[in-house]
């Protein structure tokens, strides 16, 4: 059975402990070795600083893959540091599991379909806002929502819920069934003693590593994916 989620209150308002504590951690994480790469920058970097600037020259890629670099590298930082959580907070809660008094105190930050649907919400925003600056309101509104034919309105308002809800969904579904089918594979190797915890280990740790990939590949795709929502927004419609 699934544990349920320990709520805790700060300031009158209630927070789901886990959210809280994954999101904290995987910010802290990110930040430690944001500063521990570039604490000591080289021109012949060291391990860190490889993988740092490997990271950062991949969500290049990204935005490159969608955008002229001229016009995306304003979006740099931002891919960068969507990438960087969400591939942090794929993998987190397959390192650490903390079930305690029937309560569940820490999963993954996107084993939550509320922090998905708050990253979608960001990206649905940037990119009403990037059209808005390049195009101006009036513009906008008849080169993404009236071209082109202005009776296609109902239908672009509808593509505009449905771009919104498929791309936080589609990242929660894979990480929260990741996490469920985890959980099963350790409720097995508790459940008859030595015997299934022998045979569950090697399924768990398979199923971990599994992971780890849909993790990176599930980071990828909502990156890929914002940038295409918001090249979308900068492209005049003729």
């Amino acid at each position: 059975m699934e544990a349920e989620s320990k709520i805790i209150e700060i300031l009158g308002l209630q927070f789901s402990a886990p959210i809280v504590y994954s999101t904290l951690l995987t910010c802290t994480l990110i930040i430690i070795f944001c500063i521990a790469a570039t604490r000591r920058a080289n021109i012949r970097p060291g391990k860190l600083q490889n993988i740092l600037e490997s990271i950062i020259d991949f969500t290049q890629g990204i935005i490159e893959s969608s955008l002229d670099w001229k016009e995306g590298k304003a979006y740099h930082l931002y891919i960068f540091s969507l990438f960087s959580f969400i591939l942090v907070a794929n993998i987190i809660g397959l390192a650490i599991f903390i079930h305690y008094d029937e309560f569940s105190y820490f999963s993954s930050p996107t084993a939550s379909v509320v922090v998905c649907l708050a990253f979608s919400l960001v990206t649905t925003l940037i990119c009403h806002y990037s059209g808005v600056r390049k195009f101006g309101t009036k513009k906008y509104i008849q080169n993404s929502f009236l071209s082109p034919m202005s009776f296609m309105l109902p239908i672009k308002i509808i593509e505009e819920f449905t771009n919104t809800i498929t791309l936080a969904f589609r990242l929660y579904g894979n990480i929260f069934a990741g996490e469920v089918l985890l959980g099963l594979v350790v409720m097995f190797a508790s459940s008859f003693g030595l015997i299934t915890t022998v045979f569950a280990l090697p399924l768990e740790m398979i199923w971990q590593a599994f992971s780890v990939v849909i993790g990176a590949i599930q980071a990828y795709v909502f990156c890929t994916l914002t940038m295409v929502y918001i090249s979308h927004k900068l492209e005049s419609e003729h």
